[in-house]
């Protein structure tokens, strides 16, 4: 596995390892090409570093992507999808400035029934790693 340039991965104070900037990017910056193979959902057997593409599509991340850590406050997006030929794609984006030594994050918007305690640290953490529409479902799962 190549190494990307800019990146590094490094223990986390988040969760386990994660990855962080080697040098400053700029909001809307294409910071990498995450490489991965595609696999239909039926196929998949550990999906904690796949990325959904569409239908039941995903890429099985290969790469340093692998150790994104989830943030409430995320400071990456991903822009992901299937080429006409079939082939997936998909670029690393900076949501706002970041600087050299700050760790990506990505927020994950798990559905309530894959939900896993969030230790993002953000002030506006939600507690879990899911999306936020579904914070009520989980909610109500959990009282009833």
């Amino acid at each position: 596995m190549p190494l990307m340039e800019g990146l590094r991965v490094v223990r986390s104070p988040i969760h386990g390892y994660g990855v962080v900037a080697t040098r400053a990017f700029q909001a809307g910056d294409v910071i990498t090409q995450i490489d991965g193979i595609l696999y239909r959902a039926h196929e998949i057997t550990d999906d904690r570093c796949t990325l959904w593409l569409d239908d039941d599509l995903y890429l099985d991340i290969l790469d340093q992507m692998r150790w994104l850590n989830h943030s409430c406050e995320p400071n990456i997006w991903i822009d992901a999808g299937i080429a006409d030929d079939g082939t997936p794609w998909a670029h690393v984006i900076a949501l706002r400035p970041i600087q050299a030594s700050e760790e990506l994050t990505l927020d994950y918007a798990f559905g309530a029934e894959q939900a896993e305690r969030c230790t993002c640290g953000a002030p506006s953490c939600r507690g879990w790693i899911m999306d936020e529409r579904e914070l009520e479902v989980a909610a109500r799962r959990a009282a009833g």
